[in-house]
């Protein structure tokens, strides 16, 4: 290797860090605003619709080798341009509900923008596939500029994330040459459970409705404890207005 060449290696070792950094600091970014809603849930609210949370950033050999499938060039800018899913983050709740209230809540948080949205619950994959697929673009301030960073997010319920990461063994276990018979029954699975969660999505919509019916009578027993329990006092200007009738 002349010095040129090992010149230009070093550069691309350089950049290739320094993308892989950012990458991490946007993925760092995104976790905390979910944390963020996470504990005022927790403090504030009632409910708390994100159950847990799971990240991964891909390695830089995994980046060659999806550029390599590719056919594009080796570089920093083919990279961004082609490679989308580098950071990604996964957050599991549990209704389908909660899925669209947190692609809401994201959408509201002015400092990032919704390039994409893929949905795998409406319009499933043909192996029944579901899941909410979002590339968000989150600014990252470094020392010298601010980067414009994607960062892949997939949101879904327990009963789709289980689905899908049995389905994953099971490739991985065939390495990915499954039987026709298989692919049918995980097709079936995937109905089943997605069924269940239109269950409970159910019960959980109507044991809301009697908690909130139960709620005002309630607040009615404790206003009618007071009125009893205490001497009233009627304004003179309200006596005034009686007296005046």
């Amino acid at each position: 290797m002349n010095p040129e060449q090992l010149e230009q290696f070093k550069q691309m070792r350089k950049n290739m860090t320094r993308l892989m950094l950012v990458y991490k600091f946007a993925l760092a970014e995104l976790e905390t605003k979910i944390e963020i809603l996470q504990e005022e849930f927790l403090m504030i609210h009632e409910y708390n619709p994100i159950e847990h949370t799971s990240s991964r950033l891909k390695s830089p050999e995994s980046i060659m080798k999806k550029l390599g499938r590719k056919g594009k060039e080796i570089s920093v800018n083919s990279i961004r341009e082609n490679v989308k899913d580098i950071a990604g983050l996964r957050i599991t709740c549990s209704f389908i509900s909660d899925i669209y209230q947190i692609y809401e809540m994201l959408q509201n948080q002015s400092d990032l923008k919704i390039l994409n949205v893929k949905d795998y619950i409406q319009n499933p994959k043909n192996n029944g596939y579901k899941s909410l697929h979002l590339l968000i673009e989150i600014p990252v301030f470094m020392s010298d500029c601010k980067e414009l960073v994607t960062v892949e997010v997939q949101i879904r319920t327990i009963a789709m994330d289980f689905w899908a990461s049995l389905e994953h063994k099971i490739f991985y276990k065939y390495d990915q040459f499954v039987p026709e018979k298989l692919l049918k029954e995980l097709k079936e699975a995937a109905d089943s459970a997605y069924a269940l969660d239109q269950k409970m999505e159910r019960l959980h919509n109507e044991i809301k409705i009697i908690k909130d019916e139960n709620k005002i009578e309630t607040i009615d027993e404790l206003t009618k404890l007071i009125i009893k329990n205490q001497k009233l006092t009627i304004p003179a200007t309200f006596l005034g207005m009686l007296d005046s009738e």
